[in-house]
């Protein structure tokens, strides 16, 4: 009976929690004539998901687009330790015994046999040059009146690909809902 009770109360915390995360990624306001609503799953799935700085938000934002930037990745050449694996191999004798008999009629036979065994550690040998990834490569959005505040302008938010594509495809001063996955660019 208890069991029941817990299980009930689990389910409709989980069925409340669904229901208030739950949204469509087109939002329209009913202010204005034009919305473009992009939402962090839509798109084309292109987007890289790593970690970021530690201004990180997980709320929608809305206002009217202003500039789009794209900043393309920055790197250099450098160099590193070249590790290479190297393995050793090793014989050891093993002996090997065979019991049969009881009490006085017992007879052990003994034979001993040779087996591998083989070990491998990551060792330098020398350097490589690589390609190091100074910053990598971002989309920001420029939005004014920022939550229907005029006082908000040129606020930066670094976006994903598809949201940037579809503020590129936009006018600008064209209201914009989007989830950005930093604030500043």
């Amino acid at each position: 009976m208890f069991k029941r009770l817990v299980t009930a109360a689990v389910t409709a915390v989980l069925i409340a929690g669904l229901g208030a995360c739950s949204r469509g990624s087109d939002v329209h306001d009913e202010g204005t004539d034009q919305s473009v609503g992009v939402d962090r799953n839509s798109g084309s799935g292109a987007e890289e998901s790593r970690p970021g700085p530690a201004t990180t938000t997980d709320a929608s934002v809305f206002g009217l687009r202003d500039e789009v930037r794209h900043l393309a990745a920055k790197t250099t050449r450098a160099t590193r330790p070249h590790m290479t694996r190297k393995c050793t191999t090793a014989t050891h004798r093993v002996k090997h015994t065979k019991s049969s008999g009881s009490g006085s009629k017992r007879r052990t036979r003994t034979w001993y046999s040779t087996e591998q065994s083989k070990s491998c550690r990551q060792v330098r040998n020398g350097t490589e040059t690589y390609t190091r990834v100074v910053r990598p490569e971002r989309w920001c959005v420029s939005l004014d009146n920022l939550g229907g505040d005029a006082k908000k302008d040129d606020v930066w938010y670094q976006v994903g690909r598809s949201t940037y594509d579809a503020a590129v495809g936009t006018d600008r001063s064209v209201r914009m809902e989007f989830t950005p996955k930093h604030s500043g660019c």
